[in-house]
């Protein structure tokens, strides 16, 4: 008879550094990393092609970094349980082990399928938290210590070696087949790519951090484009955080010693403070998701249940999605954005929010229906973070101020000479700055000079932004006034909201807790009740 296997089951982790589960597995006995290419998933309207093929390149390295630990990556083309069954009719299973995940509805189906199988088997199955999120917890009064406590705990070794169980033959079905078609200019996927990105943010690109990341021009270069990394684990969160910390203290060391400061480029530290808020605010998001599954699929605040509901059968409204999924709006930084999305599946933060407001406020679409075009979009998809977005950037927390982005406004903020827009919109080339943002106010003659005629070359606005914008506050207010939308506020404030600021727990090079202005702020907990005793 063969021995137990110990089996690691891979998800959104895909790495062996940093990994409790892997470890755990490797103290225990013969070990078994497994990968499941999950049906169910891929059947899905957020996952296609662009995503499985990050993946795919994540498990080539994968397996590489288990081979050099004497380990053998098994990839399974069916669901978990499937697999599990297939298995345990070959060998026992003294166990499994796997990260908590915090994905989408499909995703926790098959977590609650897992668990109903495992106890039927008897079968342990070993969950460890990966980030700052955590399981079963009903209010955000000390959520801030638990993320700085994980943060703060030591990084898990990589295995020097293993036992490795035996080989298993496993179904011989083809992998899934993903949706619509891969994105020439993605960035790649595994854990030396994410390596190679974060260097180079940690080495100078951040210091471009706090300024740089609005602009789409400039957050390509500002940001540190570890998204896609973090989404899928070849990076840990805690890796991420020390390192930043570390990179920080250390320049901090060297300028108070008056060593070689032109080697620190400007405004180096102050941007990478301003990176690890965002790595605070990243496990934020993924916690509502985690206390409120239902976020996914339902408006978090039911005052505004129905709200836009009529917009899902409407002709007007189909032909609304058409524009904006396709980049056909008229308003040129909107087609823009949605163009570069086409071709790299990423875009900056700022432009991510000016696309759902659009999509909600100026044209009224139901924001279940356009944040799943983005969630398939974004090669970052990390749906904690997608969803408390898509809601709060679409007005319908009920705790969130009303961000009702302007197309054009943001565009002669964030893209001031028509760069950005030129480079992607090539109709639009040789418009001059006077009308770049806004074509269809050229006279005809000049659209036939400029070679950007209306309607033939680039299309028309379908609806004035003025009017829309007044429109949607009306909307949105009459909403809120309703019976009962006070105390459900209230009820979201205390369960999702932000105790202080995100800044969380930032330490200079001696350990001493550096306090930003932004901390000395009110709380986000006193302002939101300020703001909705204002509302109601």
């Amino acid at each position: 008879m063969q021995n137990p296997v110990h089996i690691v089951w891979f998800k959104r982790d895909l790495r062996i550094y940093d990994h409790a589960p892997l470890q755990a597995a490797c103290l225990a006995g013969s070990v078994m990393p497994l990968y499941c290419w999950e049906p169910n998933q891929w059947a899905g309207d957020d996952y296609v092609a662009q995503h499985q093929a990050f993946i795919a390149e994540c498990l080539v390295e994968l397996k590489k970094e288990l081979a050099s630990i004497g380990l053998h990556l098994q990839i399974s083309p069916v669901g978990i349980v499937e697999t599990l069954q297939t298995i345990k009719s070959q060998t026992p299973i003294a166990g499994l082990y796997s990260h908590e995940e915090t994905g989408n509805g499909a995703s926790f189906v098959v977590d609650k399928a897992v668990s109903a199988w495992c106890k039927v088997q008897q079968i342990n199955w070993q969950e460890s938290p990966q980030n700052g999120v955590v399981r079963r917890l009903t209010n955000r009064n000390h959520w801030n210590k638990h993320w700085e406590s994980r943060m703060c705990a030591p990084i898990i070794a990589k295995p020097q070696s293993a036992l490795a169980a035996s080989f298993i033959i496993l179904p011989s079905h083809t992998i899934p087949t993903a949706k619509d078609s891969d994105k020439p200019r993605r960035q790649r996927g595994g854990r030396s790519e994410a390596l190679r990105f974060f260097d180079s943010f940690l080495d100078g690109r951040a210091a471009k951090f706090r300024g740089g990341i609005s602009s789409p021009l400039t957050a390509v270069t500002a940001g540190s484009r570890l998204s896609p990394y973090l989404a899928y684990g070849c990076l840990s969160m805690r890796e991420v955080v020390q390192a930043t910390r570390e990179r920080r203290d250390w320049a901090t060391r060297e300028l108070a010693n008056q060593n070689v400061p032109h080697l620190f480029p400007k405004n180096l530290n102050g941007g990478l403070i301003g990176f690890e808020s965002r790595l605070h605010w990243h496990c934020h998001f993924m916690q509502k998701l985690e206390s409120e599954p239902e976020m996914e699929f339902e408006n978090l605040h039911h005052a505004h249940d129905g709200m836009r509901d009529e917009t899902l059968v409407h002709a007007e409204s189909q032909q609304r999605l058409a524009a904006w999924s396709k980049g056909e709006t008229g308003w040129p930084l909107i087609d823009a954005c949605m163009a570069m999305l086409r071709e790299t599946g990423w875009i900056n933060f700022r432009m991510r929010a000016m696309l759902m407001s659009t999509a909600s406020y100026l044209y009224w679409l139901h924001w279940r229906e356009t944040g799943l075009h983005l969630a398939r979009e974004f090669l970052d998809y990390e749906p904690g973070i997608h969803w408390a977005q898509t809601q709060m950037q679409s007005g319908t927390t009920g705790i969130n101020t009303l961000r009702i982005y302007s197309p054009i406004k943001q565009a002669q903020n964030q893209d001031p000479t028509g760069a950005f827009v030129r480079h992607w919109l090539p109709a639009l080339k040789n418009v001059p700055d006077t009308w770049i943002f806004e074509p269809y106010l050229m006279p005809k003659n000049l659209q036939k000079q400029y070679g950007c005629e209306l309607e033939k070359h680039y299309p028309a606005p379908l609806i004035d932004i003025a009017i829309a914008m007044r429109e949607a506050r009306a909307k949105i207010s009459q909403a809120r006034k309703q019976a009962g939308a006070f105390d459900e506020t209230q009820a979201i404030i205390k369960k999702h909201a932000s105790r202080k600021g995100m800044l969380g727990s930032v330490r200079d090079a001696n350990g001493q807790e550096l306090v930003a202005k932004k901390r000395k702020k009110k709380s986000t907990l006193t302002k939101l009740k300020h703001s909705q005793q204002e509302l109601f």
